[in-house]
This record gives C-alpha cells, structure tokens and sequence, in this order.
C-alpha cells in the first residue's frame, strides 16, 4: 500500500503534460538515448554469439570451452568494471546538475585507476591451469579453457579503462558516439574471427587461439577509440580532463564508495552465473554444449537490454541531478514497457521456434552427432523462455536503483540470494539429487528472487532521495 508521500509523488507524475509516449522521461525520449546502447551491447552478444558459433563449426570441445574460460575471465573484470560503469550515474548527475568539471574529473580518476588494475590481471595466468584442474572438466576442453583464458588476460585491462571512457558519452545522453565504438569493436572482432579461427592467417592462430587473440585486440581498438574523442581540445578545455585542481574533495572516496557496491554486486550474480556453468560442466560434454547453446541464444535477449538499462540509469541520475525524482520514476516504467514487449516476444519466439535459433550450429555439425545436444538445448530454452522475462524486470529495477546511488540494497540483495541459490545447488550436486534441469530450475529461482526484491525496494520510494554527488556535510 503507498504511502501518502507516494501518493503525491504519482500525482506529480500523472500531472506532467504528454502521454507515455511523449511527455519528459517518456518512451519517446528513453528510446532516444536507449537505442544507440542497444545496438551497442548488442554488438557485444553479436561478438559472443559469432565468435562461439565459428568455435563450434571448428570443434564443439572448443566452443564447450570458450563459455566457463569466458565466464571466469568476465567474472575476475566484473568488480572493476563494474566500478568503471557505475561512472555513468556520477556524470549523469552532474550532467543534471550543470557541473561539466566534475565530469572531466570522474572520467580521469576512472581511467587512472583501471590503468593500475593492468599488471594485477597478469597475475592470474599462472593460476588458469589449477583452476580449470578443479572443475574437473575433461582433460581435452581443460587445455583449450586454459589456452582461452589466458590470452583473454592480455585484453582485461583494455576492457576496464574503455568501460570508464565510455561513459563520458553515455552519461551525457551522448549514446550515438558509443554505439559506433562498440559496433566498429563488433566487426573487428568478427572479422578476425573468420580470419584466425579457420586458419586463414596461420595454423598457430588457429581455433580457440585466434578466438580469444581477436577478442583481446578489439578490446584494445576500443581504448584507442575512445581516447582519440575524448582527448580532443575542445572538450578537455570544457571537463577539464587534466585538471585536477577543480575536483571535488572527497571525489574519489565516493567513486569507490558506491561504484565498489556496484561492482561487488555484478560480481555476485556473474560469479553465481559462472559457478552454475562451471556444475553443468560435471554433468558431461552434451549438457555442458546445450547449455552453452542456451546461454548464446539468451543473450540475444539479455544483452541488449543492457543497454536499455544504461539508458535507464542515465535517465534517472540525470533527473536525480536535476531535483526531479517524479521523472525518474517515469523513466523506470517507461523502461519496463520497453523492456517487457522486447523480452515478451523473444521469450515467446524461443519457445515456439527453438530450431530458428539452432539452425546456424546444426550447419557446423552432422545431424546424427548434433540432435542428441539439439533436443537437450530446447527443452533448456524453454526455461530461457520463461526467466527472460523476469531477468529484463530485474534490469529495469535495478537500473533504476543504481542511477538514483541506491547501490548497498543491491548488494546486500545480491549477497543473499546468490549464497543461497549456490549453495542448494551445490549441496544437491554433491548428493546427486540434481541433474542439468534441475539446475536451471535453480536459476530461473534466483532470477524471480532477484526481481522480487529489487522492485519491492522501488516500490518504497527511498531511493528519491539518493544522490552519488557532494552532499552540503561533505562540502562542509
């Protein structure tokens, strides 16, 4: 039941002149900003989807071994860069505040600090071969999760510092510059793909060696991309990207105060997502394959809502900025709509049509060895079909959360539900009372959970009155 604070704030909101369409923080204006993002991440689940496809045409160990050596890879960048994109909520609000030098400021100190993160990730590629040993994979996809993880490594810190440059742009409502660095990254990425997977430059490139070499220079394309823009004179002499002596005090301290938030809890549900790849992986190559295949396909749904959610985040740090909370609020609904009639029709064309979304591995493959991992894979994506859905609210709630600096309820949130979710799956693995199925049980669960509790936090309306920028105690 709302409150009489909540009350008022929905009066607001049904005052403002226009329609959903139309009026400020509408659809209209969402999808403005949110397209560009859209066709942005979607290049990442292009890149993804590509790169695992042509791994499969070459060999179905390869391509089983590129997503837990992926996901592990991602799982070690997720803090930090979860930390880099959570600079989209600060220059939002002090895009909405009119503050253009803290801008320059936030994107400096998040390049500075992804810069020093570069020599840590090397560390880990002594480690690759101990932890792919202890999943107890086949000894075959052992040495290509190892090969692939470790080249990866190379590219890490190109992933975190282009994270924060980008959102210079995508804080500012700028998306259309972003989407053309990530997509030329896409095609970069694709071309070496068709290029060094297959042999065409060299039988050393070949396989998942060249897949994980491409991967690491399109990465690298996107830092000299996004450095060549943003070190231009006319925008350094405005944000004052080299200036420090403008800065906000106790700027770098709130950076890490509540983008640390933002990156433990993208840490949380990618590493409870890895753990999960990591247990299908026990279960043998056919079910570790399908589930592959599940997870490629989801993600032409999953990753694109990203950039509906960055989208979201701006919208609502921009508002929050501006003292106008009521249209942040109608900016997260708008977000859902959008989100539900995207994540609605992919959902129901994945129960429908699964071959649709099969047809291009079963090429790779001959029929009689590709049907025993293709009648496993539709069963999975009738799953996907049904926590879709309930994963595209979970970003729209939690966009909304972290683009107002609600970021600690995330976390707690994250905490409790991926322990949990973890564990039980865990537990009934090692009492052999779960197979493949009942493991994507147990994460469509913990998707629900994860909606449930992030759209009750934003039905209470606390995060209206939460900002990432310098309160009057701290100027003081």
């Amino acid at each position: 039941m709302l409150d009489s604070s909540e009350v008022a704030h929905s009066s607001s909101e049904a005052s403002e002149g226009g329609n959903w369409w139309s009026r400020p923080c509408g659809v209209r204006e969402l999808l403005w900003i949110a397209l560009p993002l859209i066709a942005s991440t979607a290049s990442w689940s292009m890149t993804s989807f590509v790169d695992r496809l042509f791994l499969f045409w070459y060999s179905p160990e390869a391509m089983a071994a590129a997503l837990p050596a992926g996901m592990l890879h991602f799982t070690l960048l997720c803090f930090p860069i979860g930390l880099a994109s959570y600079l989209n909520t600060f220059v939002a609000q002090y895009d909405g505040a009119n503050r253009p030098e803290q801008i320059g400021a936030v994107i400096r100190k998040g390049v500075i600090a992804g810069s020093f993160l570069i020599p840590a990730y090397f560390l880990t590629i002594p480690l690759a071969t101990w932890a792919f040993q202890m999943v107890g994979h086949s000894a075959e996809v052992q040495l290509l999760e190892v090969r692939y993880f470790q080249i990866l490594t190379f590219g890490a810190g190109a992933s975190v510092v282009s994270a924060a440059m980008s959102t210079f742009f995508t804080g500012r409502g700028k998306t259309m510059t972003s989407m053309f660095v990530e997509v030329g990254s896409c095609v970069l990425n694709v071309a070496l793909d068709a290029l060094f997977i297959f042999g065409l430059c060299g039988e050393w490139l070949e396989g998942i060696t060249g897949a994980a070499i491409a991967t690491m220079l399109s990465q690298w394309f996107k830092v000299i991309a996004y450095a060549i823009l943003l070190w231009r004179p006319a925008i350094g002499g405005e944000f004052g990207f080299l200036d420090p002596s403008r800065d906000e005090p106790h700027l770098l301290r709130r950076i890490f105060q509540y983008g640390s938030a933002s990156g433990f809890q993208v840490l949380l549900e990618i590493g409870t997502f890895t753990g999960f790849t990591f247990l299908m992986g026990r279960m043998g190559l056919t079910a570790m394959t399908a589930s592959t295949l599940a997870v490629d396909v989801n993600s032409l749904t999953f990753v694109p809502l990203i950039g509906l959610g960055i989208g979201i985040s701006t919208l609502v740090g921009r508002e929050i900025g501006h003292g106008q909370p009521q249209r942040a609020a109608v900016a997260t609904w708008s977000g859902l709509m959008v989100a539900m009639v995207y994540a609605g029709g992919m959902g129901f064309t994945y129960f429908m049509a699964p071959d649709f979304f099969l047809s291009a591995h079963a090429m790779g493959m001959e029929p009689s060895k590709f049907e025993e991992i293709r009648v496993l894979t539709i069963i999975l994506l009738r799953f996907v079909a049904f926590f879709c859905v309930f994963d595209a609210m979970n970003l729209v709630a939690v966009s909304a959360l972290k683009g107002a600096g609600d970021v600690r309820f995330i976390l707690v949130v994250g905490a409790i539900c991926s322990s949990l979710l973890l564990a039980l799956a865990v537990t009934f693995l090692w009492l052999d009372r779960i197979d493949v199925e009942g493991l994507w049980y147990a994460l469509t669960g913990w998707v629900i959970l994860l909606t449930i509790a992030h759209w009750s936090r934003f039905f209470t309306g606390q995060w209206r009155s939460k900002t990432v920028m310098e309160t009057a105690t701290e100027a003081t």
